[in-house]
């Protein structure tokens, strides 16, 4: 299949299915796990989202197109949690539905396929792709979670409910370098060589180190039960998720190069981030990394079939 897109994709695979063979080698015990889960949640990924959003100047980005994208976004992110209820499962896999791995397939396939002005205008849309759904999905599983304790006599009343949600969202590792590295934008300072660099080497850790543990996962996953409901995702994502985007852009008129890169970050395979949701939150840890892997491997067939559409709906 000559596409741009089997590259990248094919990378994704490979760091997955190397995790896979150290876990089975018995090279990392699944003891490890949570180890690993916490050093990626805690160390790599605030220094991404914090790298990332600090050289974001609100004032010059283009909001329209990635305004249509979140449009697209909170229509199947929604219907996820109306369809399956407000729970740490729904919100998972409403998570899953929605979020794209922009960056270990993403950037590489745009640059590939559009070029600089392409990449331009998706590096705008990852500038606050963290910010929006990450934090939102904190919220989400959050208010998920306090409703499902207040609901087991685990909480007084519903204002008590909401504060607790409130301030596990704030206090969190994932929107706290978020805001941080806005605010520091807007400043206009430099940041000092001596902390730059070693926040981009941790930054750039990030996703493969997130492959490498989902593949480790799913080796000790039970793969047998949850090979449908990842299957359902993978459906979601790489199929439902853009097609629900290119309409919402086809009714408010939005085209062009800007459109197709938007089009394009909706059909990408489930991100890993979402795997490092399910595991702080204890909850469809075996479905979402079935899902990565899944999701990968239908893009292969669904992401070609979308770039040969867009060029007739540019």
């Amino acid at each position: 299949m000559n596409s741009p897109a089997v590259p990248a994709l094919f990378s994704v695979i490979f760091i997955i299915a190397i995790g896979f063979g150290m876990a089975k080698m018995r090279w990392v015990r699944q003891t490890s796990i949570v180890d690993l889960s916490n050093l990626v949640f805690y160390v790599l990924t605030p220094a991404l989202l914090f790298r990332t959003m600090m050289n974001v100047k609100l004032a010059d980005l283009d909001y329209a197109p990635i305004g249509v994208y979140f449009l697209a976004v909170a229509l199947v992110f929604t219907a996820t949690i109306l369809l399956q209820g407000l729970t740490t499962l729904a919100s998972a896999r409403a998570l899953a539905h929605t979020f794209s791995n922009t960056v270990m397939i993403g950037i590489p396939l745009v640059s590939l396929v559009y070029g600089e002005k392409g990449l331009i205008s998706f590096l705008t849309l990852i500038s606050v792709h963290a910010l929006v759904l990450m934090t939102a999905g904190t919220i989400v599983f959050e208010l998920a979670a306090a409703r499902q304790a207040r609901r087991d006599g685990m909480s007084q009343n519903m204002g008590r409910t909401l504060l607790i949600a409130v301030k596990n969202s704030i206090l969190h590792p994932v929107p706290i370098p978020i805001i941080v590295g806005v605010i520091y934008a807007q400043t206009g300072l430099p940041m000092p060589s001596m902390v730059d660099k070693p926040l981009e080497l941790m930054g750039q850790a990030l996703g493969p180190m997130s492959l490498l543990l989902v593949g480790v996962t799913l080796a000790y996953s039970k793969l047998k039960g949850n090979l449908m409901p990842a299957l359902r995702i993978a459906v979601v994502k790489t199929i439902v998720h853009p097609a629900v985007f290119i309409g919402c852009a086809w009714l408010l008129g939005l085209r062009g190069l800007p459109m197709a890169t938007m089009a394009l970050a909706a059909a990408l395979p489930v991100g890993a981030n979402v795997f490092l949701f399910t595991q702080r939150y204890k909850v469809a840890e075996d479905e979402v990394s079935a899902s990565i892997f899944a999701s990968t491997v239908l893009a292969f067939v669904s992401l070609p079939m979308i770039l040969i559409a867009l060029q007739h709906l540019m």
